[in-house]
């Protein structure tokens, strides 16, 4: 449930221009399907984010869950969700197609978020409340869990099923092969009203959804999501009839894997040398395979020319025989894959907000002396950041610095995913910092068996920790978009962003294991957990001062792997046989924050 504004949404666009079959007449698609898609989006981006933020409050006062448990089970929530986003953009690129995935992930999320709100309307479906001496607080039975893990694994499936294929299925609406000319600008429109729809709805998620859940309770905080869903489904199915439904087709992911398959195969064979020894396309100017991981180089050989091919010229079998062009894009996919890993750990630091809603939540939060910021509404901050700075980068820096650099687009992709990771280890010294005086201040005022209590310090000391967040989120998650892009064949275009959303889920299961360690380790014998739900005799700040260590040992790294990679020479465009559209298709993605941290 992490990706605000997602990343995995591009997933599987380099469909869109392929030559496939359509299951409706040419002349629908067009502007008139984008209010369906548009208002499906917005409303279930609404849904599902506005549960996000203070899920860790109902874990811990609901479900009597310590801090780290809690947020260990919401890390392994927002994991589940990216992974399946891969998941979803494979069976709908490969099986079922756009159209039916999404109307899958539309009953899936409802599903869900319906399990999750009668959690709250149904007393026995969780622990009864503790009494005033909080000594008696019953655990959850198993039954009580199974319906609660059960809803967020359905809004995990929902949420995995929509985000990869909805903006790919509303572009597919668009583009149209009898006026190529008129497609770039159309998509651009649309592109520039479909991000305005996720800003606008993330806002609305993480203000008036949070501040509903604080005032009116969980059974109208989750029943309004909920209810929203429906609404999402119900827009989108009433726009069926106008639909283009782009039929499924072999992904490229499956190209990959045959490459693997064949080079296992022919593994006792020599490399080819000659020309002559590799298969290759009669339109692609790639003739033999490069020297670098000779081992798949075995995928491409051509042992009896009678037997791997039919009559028409076709492999016989493309688990035995692979093209030259296969061989190369695995290559460049495994080549990124070190630089790749540096990624991980900057999201583990990104992902902290549940921490940050306990924080915030024992801190004076009043804005007048009527009003105060709902705790979990504080990863707006972040949102605002990530938000002005790409939007400064794009319109402002890029120009300027182009001028001295003479690249396009200002300062290369490594340098500015290194930039990123080194304020990602400034947002957390500040954060430990911050907490340190927070945790002080508790105690001094003698909350320290009181972590429920307000302090006398304001929480708008979070806001600096939250916007440099948002800052090396804006510098990294681009310059790894654009770096996926550059360095993969133009084929691969759809990779990129799942590369970047398998990211993001590594980060949420890597998250909960260094917290499950540092709770078991740290709370060993009789001594209180760093990480304990009374974060006033915990050490949030010891937890956030090792991320700092752990991500300044994962800068150094990133050194060391962009040292072996060596220069970022721009290779994405080798091996395609898509049309050009899609360059500037990709190019509207970039521009967008990835935002991943709520």
């Amino acid at each position: 449930m992490n990706n605000r504004f997602s990343e995995e949404e591009m997933e599987d666009t380099h469909n869109q221009n392929e030559p496939t079959t359509q299951e409706v007449p040419a002349q629908n698609g067009g502007l008139r399907t984008m209010p369906f898609i548009i208002v499906n989006e917005s409303f279930e981006r609404v849904a599902s984010l506005g549960l996000m933020p203070n899920m860790i409050l109902y874990l811990i006062n609901g479900y009597h869950m310590d801090s780290a448990t809690g947020t260990s089970i919401l890390g392994l929530w927002s994991s589940l969700s990216n992974f399946l986003s891969i998941l979803g953009a494979f069976i709908s690129d490969s099986y079922l197609g756009r159209f039916r995935v999404i109307i899958l992930g539309s009953t899936f999320s409802l599903v869900g978020m319906t399990m999750l709100w009668l959690t709250a309307m149904i007393p026995q479906a969780k622990p009864a409340p503790c009494n005033s001496s909080q000594s008696s607080c019953r655990t959850s039975t198993f039954g009580q869990l199974a319906l609660l893990l059960s809803s967020l694994i359905f809004i995990s499936i929902g949420a995995g099923c929509i985000r990869p294929c909805s903006i790919a299925f509303g572009a597919d609406q668009l583009v149209k092969k009898d006026s190529p000319e008129k497609n770039e600008r159309v998509l651009e429109s649309y592109f520039n009203w479909y991000y305005a729809s996720i800003g606008l709805s993330s806002i609305i998620a993480l203000t008036v959804i949070v501040y509903i859940q604080d005032h009116l309770g969980w059974q109208v905080g989750f029943g309004i999501p909920a209810a929203l869903m429906l609404l999402s489904a119900l827009c989108f199915l009433v726009g069926s009839s106008l639909y283009v439904k782009v039929k499924a087709h072999k992904s490229l992911l499956t190209g990959l894997a045959q490459v693997f398959v064949a080079a296992f195969k022919n593994r006792h064979l020599s490399p080819p040398i000659e020309n002559s020894d590799g298969y290759h396309c009669k339109d692609s100017y790639l003739v033999a395979p490069s020297e670098k991981l000779r081992f798949l180089n075995k995928a491409c050989i051509i042992r009896n020319p009678e037997e791997d091919f039919n009559y028409d010229g076709s492999v016989s079998n493309p688990w035995e025989l692979c093209t030259i062009d296969q061989v190369e894009e695995l290559k460049a996919l495994v080549r990124i894959l070190p630089i790749w890993s540096t990624g991980i750990m900057i999201y583990v630091t990104l992902n902290q907000s549940s921490f940050t809603v306990l924080q915030a939540n024992s801190m004076d939060r009043h804005i007048t002396s009527k009003f105060q910021i709902p705790a979990g509404s504080f990863t707006l901050f972040t949102v605002l950041s990530v938000t002005i700075w790409v939007a400064l980068y794009d319109q402002v820096v890029i120009p300027i610095v182009g001028k001295y650099t003479g690249q396009a687009r200002g300062i290369n992709p490594t340098l500015r995913m290194g930039i990123g990771l080194v304020i990602s280890c400034l947002a957390m010294a500040l954060a430990a910092i911050v907490e340190s005086i927070r945790r002080k201040t508790a105690i001094q005022e003698g909350f320290a068996d009181h972590p429920k209590s307000i302090i006398n310090m304001s929480a708008m000391w979070l806001i600096p920790q939250f916007a440099l967040t948002g800052l090396a989120e804006g510098f990294n998650a681009v310059g790894q978009i654009e770096f996926y892009f550059s360095q993969l064949p133009k084929s691969m275009s759809s990779l990129a962003m799942a590369i970047f959303t398998l990211g993001t889920a590594f980060a949420g299961l890597l998250g909960s294991l260094i917290i499950t360690i540092v709770n078991n380790v740290t709370k060993n014998g009789e001594n209180v957990s760093w990480l304990s739900t009374n974060l006033n005799k915990g050490h949030y700040d010891y937890y956030y001062g090792l991320l700092t260590f752990l991500s300044l040992l994962n800068f150094v790294y990133f050194l060391v792997c962009c040292r072996v990679y060596g220069p970022c020479e721009h290779v994405g465009a080798q091996v395609s046989n898509e049309s050009d559209e899609l360059k500037g298709l990709l190019s509207e993605s970039s521009k967008f924050p990835s935002t991943s941290s709520a």
